[in-house]
């Protein structure tokens, strides 16, 4: 995965969407203490940043030393290249103890992830019984129906070919991937669901990220499909497609735009039984 993101990885931090506050309001207060969050999957640290404003140390960790180079330097973050996989000796290591984090999130990446292995090592990191898993993905940006039309074309016909297949849970919101922890109730959300341990998703935040034009194709060029295409030697986004972009960006005549990412969060608790 960390292949994918290596070369486009001043794009990424320059381009992907931060995440709302709310999300992690949400998130910090099914957590009775705010002593320690891992953030795996860091990546240029988008979410570190917004964690290291609740809980009282972060740890975060990427497999891509190129993204890490653009996450923000904080007191109290602490940055780690990790391998793919990790032995629990290893995570005692390189993150935390045994039974000592209070939360570990993954935002946009739990899709990459060899799950049998990550969740054990959840498992053996997260305090018992009340440490908590937040893992969200955000879907296709939302501007308008010009914009958005095109989009979708661009996305069926050019992105489609060169997505690893990773990705279609990602634009399932997450609904078909395994998340083996225990239900943690949303009390404001009476419609949530869930079937067996499954954590189904809660869609009840958007992020929203104000672009110009070229920065709106920053993000489409910071797409790990983007990037498959062009180790291929395919350049997807021709003038031809800019300008489509371009034409539709003007019809309003607004030059900068809310775009708005619908995301998909899944939640839950370690049980006090569920050792490794």
């Amino acid at each position: 995965m960390a292949k994918l993101f290596i070369k486009q990885a001043e794009q990424y931090a320059a381009a992907r969407p931060n995440y709302p506050i709310k999300l992690f309001e949400f998130i910090a207060s099914k957590t009775p203490c705010h002593d320690l969050a891992w953030d795996v999957g860091a990546g240029s640290g988008q979410a570190s940043r917004s964690l290291a404003g609740i809980y009282k140390k972060v740890i975060a960790t990427d497999t891509s030393s190129k993204q890490l180079e653009f996450a923000a330097k904080l007191p109290n973050v602490r940055y780690e290249l990790t391998p793919p996989t990790m032995t629990t000796s290893e995570i005692e290591k390189l993150v935390a103890t045994e039974s000592s984090v209070d939360l570990v999130t993954v935002a946009q990446a739990l899709h990459w992830f060899d799950l049998t292995t990550f969740y054990s090592n959840v498992k053996h990191v997260l305090k018992k019984p009340n440490g908590v898993i937040a893992a969200w993905c955000y879907t296709n940006p939302e501007v308008n129906a010009a914009v958005d039309k095109v989009f979708q074309r661009f996305y069926d016909e050019k992105l489609g070919p060169h997505w690893d297949k990773a990705r279609r849970l990602v634009e399932d919101g997450y609904r078909g991937i395994e998340f083996p922890f225990e239900k943690v109730d949303d009390d404001d959300d009476d419609d949530d669901e869930s079937t067996g341990s499954q954590s189904l998703p809660v869609n009840k935040f958007v992020t929203e990220r104000e672009m110009v034009l070229e920065e709106y194709m920053t993000y489409l060029r910071s797409t790990s499909a983007y990037q498959t295409a062009k180790e291929k030697g395919l350049e997807i986004l021709t003038a031809e497609m800019e300008g489509e972009f371009a034409d539709s960006w003007k019809e309003d005549g607004i030059e900068k735009k809310i775009v708005r990412f619908p995301i998909h969060l899944l939640i839950g608790r370690v049980g006090e039984g569920r050792r490794v």
